[in-house]
């Protein structure tokens, strides 16, 4: 068993290094934890994996020892120099000194794929900085990448939302981009001391394999989205007066009879609509422009 306590402290010093709060760095000490990414990304000899964020490398050689080739993005200049110098003699391996919200992926994707044609899948893996962990996943979701699934650790409560059911109480604007993109699946939990330096919450990891064709059909996937998010900006609001004023729509009488159509009350909130109920109320509410 490795002690990768002691070799994320030896790696920290050797390279005169300590963890950017900036940037959200944890490195992770659990060969268990790790393990378990591994097996909750079902990481196959024929796939290409995009690693997001590999740090000191810790959760990447692992991955290179399934994996066909591992692409991993880093933006922390300091940390090129430890992942150069420690998979130097990977042949299935290549480092992109890049912040991951400005590369082109669906190019990446396909020169990997033209290079070797015995990739089958690419899977995307990453232990996700707290901070933009919303804005990462709907990029890549968004830029519908030809990806199997999306393997992501990130704080715990943030993934709870994810994959909160639509219309419960957990759920968020982001969860119906969710569940429109994708099957979520809540994995493990990984707690503090499961990094160093130990963060202040628990993390989770979360698997979303990605949905083939949306979970549902609509015209226009911005006016959907753009809807939902009006929806969600004052939550104690209801719907009619959300989308009131947030310019979605003037007249609360033509709201009011869209959703008797629908068959749902005047004073509902957004929170409690389904996806398919938004994708239907986006819909109506396009004719009306």
């Amino acid at each position: 068993m490795k002690n990768l306590y002691q070799e994320t402290k030896f790696l920290l010093k050797k390279y005169h290094m300590e963890a950017n709060k900036k940037l959200g760095q944890n490195f992770l000490i659990q060969e268990s934890v790790i393990e378990g990414i591994v097996e909750a990304a079902d990481v196959q000899p024929d796939d290409l994996i995009i690693e997001i964020g590999p740090g000191l490398g810790t959760l990447t050689s692992y991955l290179l020892e399934k994996a066909r080739k591992v692409v991993a993005v880093e933006l922390d200049e300091r940390m090129m120099h430890v992942l150069q110098d420690r998979f130097c003699f990977y042949h299935n391996f290549e480092l992109i000194h890049q912040d991951i919200l400005q590369v082109d992926l669906n190019h990446l994707i396909q020169e990997e794929r033209k290079k070797d044609q015995t990739i089958q899948r690419t899977k995307i893996v990453a232990n996700l900085p707290y901070y933009i962990t919303t804005p990462i996943v709907m990029k890549l979701l968004e830029e519908k990448l030809e990806i199997d699934s999306l393997t992501i650790m990130i704080q715990k409560e943030v993934a709870e939302r994810f994959c909160a059911q639509p219309g419960s109480k957990l759920s968020g604007a982001i969860t119906y981009g969710i569940h429109y993109y994708t099957k979520p699946e809540l994995k493990f939990t990984v707690e503090p001391n499961a990094f160093i330096p130990e963060p202040a919450v628990q993390s989770q990891v979360v698997h979303l394999q990605i949905l083939h064709q949306p979970s549902v059909v609509v015209e226009d996937e911005k006016w959907l989205f753009q809807v939902i998010k009006v929806a969600f900006m004052q939550r104690r609001k209801t719907l009619m007066n959300a989308l009131q004023h947030g310019g979605i729509i003037q007249d609360k009488g033509e709201l009011e009879e869209i959703l008797k159509t629908m068959q749902l009350p005047s004073n509902i909130r957004g929170e409690n609509l389904s996806l398919g109920q938004f994708a239907q109320l986006s819909e109506k509410l396009k004719k009306k422009q």
